[in-house]
């Protein structure tokens, strides 16, 4: 109940405004009654009223200053009305410029106070709520006070009051979820007026608010009043229909509600609250529904397990091989387990936090880092963008996809880094007794794949690489010394001088000798 106190210096005035309306049943309480302005500021400090109702002449201290006083000198400020005869219209008008809500001239006529009560109760309230939540008031700041529980329950009626709502009604708070559409779709970020007036059309029709607060970009709570809402037989099935068209409506965006239990009390709206939030954690379970109810999911278990470690193990080994049927058939199975099994939302939130930190270890052991991934930031914070499953598996696919090709990049990489460290090897030790086997030997390489590895890279085999090592060296001994051909063979590498003139001629279509006799004949 808001408090009234009645100042005027006419004693008939004073009851007659007392009993021309039912104050109780509009929510008021005359909570006293003065004849002075110095005798209601008195009664004020001790009953601290939220209206009062003063006349502007009378004695002592008039109503003009009784208002000025209050308003420039008081912390706590009621809401004032004046009540005033015609002729002192001009006088009252002085008082507005202390934001007083009201003039009505006497005789005050019943249905013009009463009307202008009512509209009244809405603004006493917020002035309440705003000294209650700390905020300047607003349907949201309400909202998250009730469904925090951060009030008292004798406050409900203001709360009630504030919301254009009643204390007693059956209440359902939903949590409407707004998805981006497609893997590449903006987030859809409306603010609480766009809501509103998407859900203008819903609160025309029934005459019946509908507050709604952002819990963060993308998820919005709704307070709905079923009771109110649910026009003649209406089901509440067809009145989260008709939020839900709506909300999908305005932004053409994809929408899920996510709806909490019923309470008949607005002080237990918080109940309400907590069992929404339980019914987002069916958001993957129940993919693809339009409205999620809890009253339908409670006896409808979930999983909130993880996932078999062969699963894990499967993935990361396709990855690491750059096999992309084998991968996307392990994604493919994944995303199936996660709605026939009924992953709970977190349980799939862990499922892909291991995969992207599975993946991000195989980088860093390559002695790289994935910030060069340019799907990383899509895949850590898709939990923000509220995508459904479909995306997800999109995003997460598209990371995989990323991940697995750059993780093959990085072993050519390190591919031919090692093969050049072979190559300079031979041709700093060409002229020791080395093969392909004992340099795979060294270097902890399959021959074979040496082999390959090395045509691969420099378009040559590996021992006429090394034989055409041997023999330029060769040459350059034929070109500045007096060696003898076994001496030669020996400085370059051949265990037969004999084998290093066949393989000399080879190449050069000359021996060692001849070669040397040209250089002689040239002199």
């Amino acid at each position: 109940m808001h408090k009234v106190l009645l100042v005027d210096d006419e004693l008939f005035v004073r009851k007659g405004l007392m009993n021309l309306i039912d104050w109780k049943s509009l929510g008021y309480e005359i909570c006293g009654e003065a004849e002075s302005g110095q005798e209601a500021l008195d009664i004020m400090e001790q009953v601290s009223p939220d209206l009062v109702i003063t006349d502007i002449r009378m004695p002592v201290l008039d109503g003009l200053d009784l208002i000025r006083t209050v308003t420039t000198e008081w912390r706590k400020v009621p809401v004032f009305i004046i009540i005033s005869g015609y002729h002192d219209f001009k006088y009252a008008q002085q008082a507005l410029r202390y934001n007083v809500h009201d003039y009505l001239l006497k005789p005050i006529d019943e249905v013009e106070l009463e009307n202008t009560l009512k509209k009244l109760v809405g603004t006493i309230s917020a002035k309440k709520l705003t000294g209650l939540t700390g905020n300047k008031l607003a349907a949201g700041s309400v909202l998250e006070s009730l469904i925090k529980g951060d009030f008292r329950e004798e406050d409900a009626g203001q709360y009630a009051a504030a919301l254009h709502m009643e204390e007693e009604s059956r209440y359902a708070y939903v949590l409407a979820e707004i998805h981006p559409k497609g893997m590449d779709g903006a987030q859809t970020d409306w603010s609480v007026k766009e809501v509103a007036a998407a859900l203008q059309e819903i609160v025309d029709r029934t005459d019946c608010e509908i507050p709604s607060y952002e819990h963060d970009p993308g998820l919005y709570g709704l307070l709905l009043d079923t009771k109110r809402l649910a026009k003649g037989d209406s089901k509440l099935e067809a009145i989260y229909r008709s939020v839900h068209a709506a909300l999908s409506r305005a932004k053409d965006a994809p929408v899920t509600l996510y709806v909490g239990k019923t309470v008949e009390l607005l002080h237990d709206v918080k109940e309400s609250y907590r069992s929404a939030s339980k019914a987002l954690s069916y958001k993957y379970a129940e993919d693809g529904a339009a409205v999620i109810d809890i009253g339908r999911m409670q006896e409808t278990p979930l999983y909130y397990f993880d996932i078999e470690p062969a699963m894990y193990t499967k993935l990361f080994e396709h990855i690491e091989e750059n096999d992309k049927e084998a991968y996307l058939s392990v994604i493919d199975n994944l995303f199936a387990e996660f709605k026939e099994k009924r992953f709970a939302s977190n349980a799939v939130s862990n499922t892909i936090t291991r995969c992207v930190i599975g993946v991000i270890k195989i980088i860093r052991d390559m002695e790289s880092d994935e910030k060069g991934l340019e799907s990383l930031p899509g895949i850590m914070e898709w939990q923000n963008r509220h995508v459904r499953l479909q995306e997800l598996k999109q995003l997460f696919t598209h990371f995989i996809y990323e991940a697995s090709a750059y993780i093959a990049e990085l072993r050519r990489e390190q591919s031919k880094g090692g093969i050049e460290k072979i190559k300079k090897y031979i041709e700093t030790n060409y002229n020791e007794n080395i093969s392909l086997k004992s340099i795979a030997a060294k270097f902890f390489m399959n021959p074979v794949y040496l082999g390959q590895l090395f045509r691969k890279t420099y378009g040559v085999y590996f021992n006429d690489f090394l034989l055409g090592l041997r023999v330029q060296e060769a040459k350059k001994l034929l070109r500045v010394t007096d060696l003898r051909m076994y001496e030669v063979a020996e400085r370059v590498g051949f265990q037969s001088a004999d084998y290093f003139v066949t393989q000399f001629e080879k190449l050069e279509k000359l021996t060692p000798t001849e070669y040397r006799n040209k250089l002689i004949n040239k002199l």
